[in-house]
């Protein structure tokens, strides 16, 4: 008797633990990079910046960029060194629960499938933090890649990922180790004997389990990362060091039931930076500051329940939800460098929380699409303090407990869009949210050369509340879309400044000749217009054009607080930025590309006094296929050298960023 073949079953796919984009996240403005679009940038911040006015704090990427100054923003609303914007990967959030800045090598883009960009505060499930837009990343779940390259100037990269099944359940790792001599920021005659470059090392490794549970799955995730970095002056480094353990289940929705989200998060940072002061002659430097030790940890969960209800043409999806973040940190330092020692010891810090329940839902019939979300929040900052020691005697100098203080805000978001044919859509979108100040911002003093910044424990958060219309079309080898938008941010937290050296002041001690003295306030209101433009066109099968621009009016109403500041433009944010591109592949091995960016200046500071002048950059780039999984590529990083200014001191020498860049690399995937 021949026995049946047994019946086959079904492939079982695991993949990480995460709930599908949201339907009415396409009523809003949202940008979307797939593994594609990230593979030609070794570094993500970099990837990023080819969306207009989408930019660290300064011009600067993480390439040369201190720790403290890797927070992004999404428009030229107000950038700052901690970042307005909200980053998480498959929802946990990267931001330092320190400072808010994201440290960006510890996510190699070969680890990444894709990423989304939600410009606009993003109320809803996203919460504190995302003022001006949320950035999502999504680690890929499956397929392994290498990327091995040299550089000029000393500069090596190996960047991996890979994923592989392990009886049920399936492993995906990445790694990164990068080093780089790097080069003087300051050229020409300016450039003197304090002047050094900035060198880099990387190292960054990460390992999730993806567990099936029926239906549902649950990941497991640990990462660390650390990097150790020059900061262009002699004397001058900074180190950033930290790890991260997550677990989320999740179940997604499906016709029959509803589908949820449990997710739960730690992540410890530590960061030494140490400052000095330079001569005015630039021949020598003395030291100025030791942040020897900043401990911080960041902990939270967040849980969600999703539905989806489909009645003939019309689908209607909901979801709750809830979560919470708590921080706490501190820094350590030594200050007052005098006959050849420092005399002062300085620890800062507190705690943080916010907390949220929120509900979102979305509706879609036929060509109309409306979604809206409503939150609650919590937020107290506790345990503030700030002691200073005099080093021989042990005694305190400084010795301050700030009050505890806690509010709630209200924020919320609701838009519409509708396909009005040929296929064009129309979209409005109104929203608010906002953003507790970092316990950087709230406890931590800082010194950039000759400059110094108070912290300011008293400091409020940040509103935001903005309307915005668009307009896309997609044909069939074409896209465009146009958005039109206005904000604005109340009690906008600006480094305001009080005083110019020499002289010595009350906390902040003695400011030198050619520095400055600013402290962080709730400098009044910033009020921006702003335009957005993106298209791509495919000319033929093997040539392609794109091209973005973006351009936002932003002033300051200083108010009662800053008088000063009405009228001016916030520092670091241009009015024009414009990124432009092509890729043809001219035989069927070899691709090029060639990106342009170009931005209008840029003030260096508060007072608009320090001019960052217009800036464009040219990059280039040819892939030549081997074999189906293995790619040579040649790059050139701003191809005609161009000076590209990034910072100027009080005394008018200008920091530069990256020279002309070649790099040699090989790709593998599988």
């Amino acid at each position: 008797m021949i026995q049946d073949a047994p019946p086959q079953l079904p492939e079982v796919v695991v993949t990480g633990a995460r709930l599908p984009p949201a339907a009415g996240e396409a009523a809003f403005s949202v940008i979307r990079r797939d593994e594609e679009d990230l593979r030609g940038q070794q570094r993500l911040d970099e990837a990023l910046a080819s969306v207009p006015a989408v930019s660290l704090f300064r011009r600067t990427s993480s390439l040369s960029a201190n720790p403290t100054t890797q927070g992004i923003s999404l428009r030229a609303i107000a950038p700052s060194g901690a970042g307005r914007t909200l980053v998480t990967l498959d929802g946990v959030p990267l931001n330092d629960p320190f400072g808010g800045w994201v440290i960006w090598s510890q996510v190699p883009t070969e680890s990444l499938s894709g990423l989304d960009i939600v410009r606009g505060s993003g109320a809803g499930p996203y919460g504190a933090g995302a003022l001006t837009g949320v950035i999502q990343l999504r680690e890929r779940d499956d397929g392994s890649v290498l990327n091995a390259s040299l550089s000029e100037r000393g500069g090596a990269r190996l960047g991996a990922s890979g994923a592989a099944n392990l009886g049920p359940a399936r492993l995906v790792a990445s790694g990164l180790y990068e080093t780089s001599d790097g080069y003087v920021p300051i050229r020409g005659p300016d450039a003197g004997a304090a002047d050094t470059p900035l060198d880099l090392g990387v190292r960054a490794a990460a390992l999730r389990a993806d567990i099936p549970l029926g239906e549902a799955a649950l990941s497991l995730r640990a990462s660390a990362f650390e990097e150790d970095r020059g900061s262009g002056l002699a004397g001058a480094r900074a180190t950033a060091s930290g790890s991260a353990l997550s677990a989320t289940a999740a179940l997604p929705p499906s016709a029959d039931r509803p589908g949820w989200r449990l997710q739960a998060w730690r992540r410890e940072s530590d960061l030494t930076n140490s400052s000095v002061a330079v001569s005015a002659d630039r021949a020598s430097t003395t030291p100025a500051n030791d942040q020897y030790e900043t401990p911080a940890t960041g902990w939270g969960a967040n849980a969600a329940l999703r539905r989806v209800v489909v009645s003939g043409v019309a689908r209607l999806e909901w979801e709750l939800g809830a979560d919470a973040r708590f921080s706490e940190g501190e820094t350590r330092e030594r200050f007052r460098f005098m006959s050849g020692a420092f005399t002062r010891d300085r620890i800062a810090g507190g705690e943080t929380s916010v907390a949220g329940v929120y509900g979102e839902g979305s509706w879609t019939s036929g060509a109309w699409l409306v979604a809206g979300g409503l939150r609650y929040d919590a937020w107290s900052n506790s345990e503030g303090r700030r002691l200073e020691r005099d080093l021989a005697t042990g005694l305190p100098t400084l010795d301050e407990t700030d009050p505890d203080r806690s509010g709630q805000v209200v924020s919320a978001r609701l838009a519409a869009r509708r396909d009005i044919g040929s296929g064009q859509a129309l979209r409005l979108a109104a929203y608010s949210g906002f953003r507790p100040a970092t316990l950087n911002e709230l406890h931590r003093p800082f010194r950039v050369g000759n400059d110094l910044t108070e912290a300011n424990a008293g400091l409020e958060p940040e509103r935001l509340t903005g309307v915005e219309a668009g307009w896309s079309w997609t044909g069939d080898r074409a896209e465009l879309t146009a958005t039109a938008f206005w904000t604005s941010v109340e009690d906008a937290i600006v480094n305001v400044t009080v005083g110019t050296g020499p002289a010595t002041f009350p906390r902040a001690g003695f400011v030198p000749a050619g520095g400055v003295l600013r402290q962080r306030m709730n400098a009044g209101t910033i009020e921006a217009t702003g335009i957005e433009v993106d298209g791509r066109i495919d000319l033929s099968d093997a040539f392609s054009l794109r091209a973005a621009l973006s351009a936002t009016d932003a002033r300051v109403d200083g108010g009662a607080m800053a008088p000063q500041l009405t009228g001016l433009r916030p520092a670091q944010a241009p009015i024009w930025s414009a990124v432009a591109g092509a890729d043809w592949r001219p035989l069927d091995r070899l691709t090029l590309a060639a990106d342009l960016r170009w931005e209008s200046r840029r003030f260096e500071d508060d007072l608009n006094s320090r001019v960052l002048d217009p800036a464009a950059t040219v990059d280039l780039r040819a892939d030549w296929t081997l074999s189906p999984s293995a790619t040579l590529w040649l790059a050139a990083d701003n191809l005609f050298d161009a000076e590209v200014e990034v910072s100027e001191t009080a005394t008018g020498v200008a920091g530069f960023g990256p020279p002309r860049t070649l790099s040699l690399g090989v790709r593998l995937t599988r």
